[in-house]
């Protein structure tokens, strides 16, 4: 078909099973009826998995509609980005873009498939799902949603889809008592009742240290009861993330799972004057001195777990820069609105008693609208011809009808290109019930606006 562009060349989405062309999906616990054998075991779910991934990506399936404006000024309407670059040609003429683009958030609008559209039979997400489906998991949502925007798609040119199941996690088969470690396996640290506040903090992008409650002392690594007046009410504040190597270790051997030897191990004053241990990834160990200024970054190691981690920080080096906060009211019928302009028909956006039967409180964000926000809270810090070049979303606690959506985030790293600046932003959008969204993104802002 003559202007028409695969999906990847705007977006490559990576991810694993789900609801949609990308991303990873979830689902609830199988409900199975008292004595009743559940409809497949974990081996026969995860040997449907292995055959359907062996068969590697579907057959290419356009987009119903070419890229056009209607469709885009109904997402601009219901998600609240109002960038001209979208909608006002001569705006869009003299911008970076040199036209008119559409939001790289609505990559995959263009691909959703319509209401009652069928899945073709060889659907590696309709297959796997039906699979989900008869072993009682009926709650499959998307929960992750990994974008890298290689270029803005414009008006006219037409999307394809080919999709493929990369991975399932949650349906291991049986492993012997004395298995091996397997290929990327990660130590994880043990989480305690006097840790768990830390760990919380840097899944959150936080480095949170334990200080008494009554006179004030901090303490790294956090324990039961205060070292300085034997308190046992403790709090915790943020660190700035700030400090020099006090000492550092080059780790050569043993072999240590998912790591890549050899691995310096440096232990840091912070600002605040405690001292917190972490790896340097990506420094040489003749790159490290003692007193060397660093600041914190984050390992993300899965949706749960982010380890803390220096890098080399100039001593004049900006602190990050906060993002002014935006709230969205997640009224009934913005939780619609968006929902259909996204394209995504799935009941439990719309429906609020077919919601509640499937054990939800009430319809819900869709991840599609996510996405959107993501985009539109970068885009109102950065400019209008800021280019969002990747986004990293995860969903934590649902963001129901009747609630508030609050995003805030902060800069992490800046860097000069020649024709750019480049930052890495890390964001949360917080509702009532907690973390909705926890999302990284890279923004590339052209010189002559920055």
């Amino acid at each position: 078909m003559a202007g028409e562009v695969a999906p990847e060349l705007a977006a490559k989405a990576s991810g694993q099973a789900s609801g949609q062309a990308s991303g990873q999906a979830s689902g609830q616990a199988p409900a199975q009826a008292s004595g009743q054998a559940p409809a497949h075991t974990p081996d026969q779910i995860r040997a449907t998995a292995q055959r359907i991934m062996a068969l590697g990506e579907s057959t290419r399936r356009p987009g119903r509609d070419p890229v056009n404006l209607p469709i885009i000024e109904n997402w601009i309407e219901a998600i609240g980005d109002a960038n001209p670059v979208y909608t006002d040609p001569e705006y869009a003429a003299a911008s970076v873009h040199g036209g008119l683009v559409a939001p790289p958030a609505m990559a995959q609008v263009w691909t959703m498939m319509g209401l009652g559209q069928a899945r073709e039979s060889g659907d590696p997400t309709g297959v796997m799902v039906t699979t989900l489906d008869e072993a009682g998991y009926t709650g499959v949502v998307a929960t992750n949603s990994d974008h890298v925007y290689c270029r803005y798609v414009r008006h006219g040119e037409h999307l394809s889809v080919g999709v493929s199941l990369t991975d399932l996690i949650g349906a291991q088969p049986a492993q012997p008592a004395q298995a091996a470690a397997p290929d990327g396996y990660v130590m994880r640290p043990v989480v305690s009742p006097d840790t768990a506040f830390f760990w919380e903090g840097t899944r959150q992008g936080e480095l949170r240290i334990q200080q008494c409650g009554d006179c004030g002392a901090l303490r790294h690594p956090p324990g039961p009861m205060c070292m300085a007046c034997g308190s046992p009410s403790p709090k915790h504040v943020v660190a700035a993330g700030t400090g020099e190597v006090f000492s550092y270790v080059v780790h050569h051997h043993p072999p240590v799972p998912g790591k890549k030897l050899p691995l310096v191990i440096a232990l840091v004053q912070l600002d605040e004057g405690v001292r917190v241990l972490g790896e340097m990834p990506g420094v040489r160990p003749d790159e490290v001195r003692i007193g060397m200024p660093v600041r914190i970054e984050f390992l993300r190691i899965d949706d749960e777990l982010w380890l803390p981690a220096w890098r080399p920080a100039g001593p004049d080096e900006e602190r990050p820069a906060e993002l002014p906060q935006l709230v969205i009211d997640v009224s009934p019928t913005f939780v619609v609105a968006s929902a259909l302009a996204t394209r995504d028909f799935t009941p439990v956006h719309h429906d609020r008693e077919l919601a509640v039967a499937n054990g939800s409180k009430d319809i819900f964000v869709n991840i599609l609208t996510d996405n959107g926000l993501v985009q539109r809270f970068l885009s109102r810090w950065a400019g209008r011809q800021a280019l969002v070049r990747q986004t990293s979303v995860r969903l934590g606690v649902p963001c129901y009808a009747g609630d508030t959506l609050t995003f805030s985030g902060q800069v992490t790293e800046r860097k000069r290109l020649p024709d750019a600046d480049r930052y890495e932003v890390r964001l949360t959008g917080r509702c009532s019930l907690g973390d909705h969204v926890i999302a990284t993104a890279v923004v590339d802002v052209p010189l002559r606006q920055s």
